[in-house]
């Protein structure tokens, strides 16, 4: 199982990024995906995940009506659409995969992880 994650970078607060992370050795019907980040001094903190299986997504409170995930299987790639983006939201992302059913933003579940994507909010 491999993930690479990408599309990071400088943006302006109130600016959007999309992000992605190229998965590869599983299916996503075996597998839920999800996001993290990760910001100096603070705890990792579950971002959005994604269960096809179930069909379903969850999100941090932090994010909710401003992240979105999404995947395209042709492409075996998973997406985290970032829109209305401030400050806080500068951290490392990472995306990470868990061989299981059900959506749940807890770190310690994810045996795989990608390097990490760098995202910058200038207020």
């Amino acid at each position: 199982v491999q993930l690479v994650e990408s599309g990071g970078g400088l943006v302006q607060a109130g600016g959007s990024l999309r992000l992605s992370c190229a998965v590869s050795g599983f299916t996503f019907d075996d597998y839920v995906v999800s996001w993290f980040r990760h910001a100096p001094g603070k705890e990792r903190e579950g971002v959005a995940c994604m269960s096809r299986t179930e069909g379903s997504t969850t999100y941090g409170d932090s994010v909710k009506g401003r992240f979105t995930i999404s995947s395209d299987n042709a492409k075996n790639t998973v997406y985290l659409q970032m829109n209305r983006l401030k400050p806080e939201d500068t951290a490392v992302y990472y995306c990470a995969a868990d061989r299981g059913r059900t959506c749940a933003l807890v770190p310690i579940i994810y045996d795989h992880w990608g390097q990490g994507t760098q995202v910058t909010v200038s207020s």
